[in-house]
């Protein structure tokens, strides 16, 4: 069995015109024709967003940045829940959690932090509820999860609690708050969030490139390294932005304070945790952060992280100082379908021959389906 932790939808081009009311509509998000772009491309009013299909690249045979231009031309698996069903079968995934596309991450800035706060929240309301309908169709085979308007505390509690009642089964935030004007992750001012989603029992993600990717695609970088390497860099330079948000978290205090909230760092990879850890814990001795900080308790950073947060990883090889590293109980396995870094088909079971068959089949296991089953409450047939 093969739990998939880490796979996105391309929003379908009605998604927020069908949801929201025609008073919002001069500022609703759509798809149209770009002559610039020479793509369809995500508009909020005359303002493009983001190319319509950037990240549909299953089944597209040239490399990215290239990507199919209209939506006759991707694949019907990034948009269509009877293709993506199909196209699972075929890998011989069991059950996908589902992350957005154009409505990822940093969700303020998506929808332009100009546009009047409550159309902003109403389009993300509005995909967290069309994911629900997505996946009726066979609700057993998906993971839900629905983003959290973390730009409105008030907000986000209500939304949490709106979603969990729903069925979704985790939430997605930033881990980078202070690049959307917001304060750091180790503030306070979250707690009521934090408490919100712990009460919830659902897990927060931060899924990679939800903080601030303009350093890594500016202009004059991509005119020296051309578009090949710069998807290269800024994929790597992306997951050690991940790497840098886990560090927050896990000497923020957020993990102290709420001991039975999960995090999940989503879609970078794990050979930097065994670093970040160790670079922790050495450091937070010297500097002996229990005096300042007594609500550690006489707990390292890398206790928090084996008590509370979450990984994945598809592409690397599993060694074993990995599993030793990071934990067996905190690694789970991804393929970033149908983005342009993803495996699919024959390349799932190499990615499974990469190291994992070597571990014992117990630890095969919790890393395949048992730990995505126990965090995401997904049932398991018999």
């Amino acid at each position: 069995m093969i739990i998939d932790t880490d796979t996105h939808i391309s929003e379908p081009p009605d998604l927020w015109t069908s949801r929201l009311p025609s008073s919002m509509r001069d500022q609703t998000m759509h798809v149209r024709w770009s002559a610039d772009a020479k793509a369809e491309m995500w508009f909020m009013g005359e303002r493009p967003v983001f190319k319509a299909w950037a990240g549909a690249m299953f089944g597209w045979d040239e490399p990215f940045p290239s990507a199919p231009p209209t939506q006759a031309e991707a694949h019907p698996a990034s948009y269509d829940v009877g293709a993506r069903l199909k196209a699972m079968d075929a890998s011989g995934i069991d059950v996908a959690c589902l992350y957005p596309n154009v409505a990822g991450g940093s969700v303020a800035d998506t929808y332009a932090a100009e546009v009047d706060p409550a159309v902003t929240l109403a389009h993300l309301r509005a995909y967290n509820d069309f994911l629900l309908d997505w996946i009726a169709p066979a609700p057993d085979r998906f993971v839900p999860l629905a983003l959290i308007p973390y730009w409105d505390v008030d907000a986000a509690v209500d939304e949490i609690e709106r979603v969990a009642a729903a069925g979704h089964k985790g939430l997605v935030t930033t881990g980078a708050p202070q690049v959307h004007a917001a304060p750091y992750l180790a503030d306070h001012h979250w707690d009521r969030m934090w408490a919100a989603c712990q009460a919830s029992g659902l897990p927060v993600s931060f899924h990679v490139a939800n903080g601030d990717l303009s350093q890594h695609l500016a202009l004059p970088r991509l005119m020296v390294d051309g578009a090949a390497v710069t998807y290269a860099r800024t994929t790597t330079a992306a997951f050690l932005d991940n790497a840098q948000q886990v560090t927050d978290l896990l000497l923020g205090g957020v993990l102290a304070r709420f001991p039975d909230l999960r995090f999940v760092s989503v879609e970078s990879g794990l050979g930097w945790i065994g670093f970040v850890l160790e670079s922790c814990d050495y450091h937070f001795r010297k500097a002996k952060v229990w005096s300042e900080h007594p609500e550690f308790g006489d707990l390292l950073p890398s206790d928090l992280f084996r008590r509370q947060v979450f990984v994945n990883y598809w592409f690397e090889r599993l060694e074993a100082w990995h599993v030793e590293t990071v934990g067996e109980d905190n690694i789970l396995f991804e393929t970033d379908f149908p983005h342009p870094t993803c495996i699919y088909g024959d390349e799932i079971p190499a990615a499974i021959s990469n190291g994992l068959q070597a571990q014992p089949p117990a630890v095969q296991e919790k890393i395949l389906w048992r730990n995505a089953a126990a965090l995401y409450g997904v049932k398991v047939p018999a």
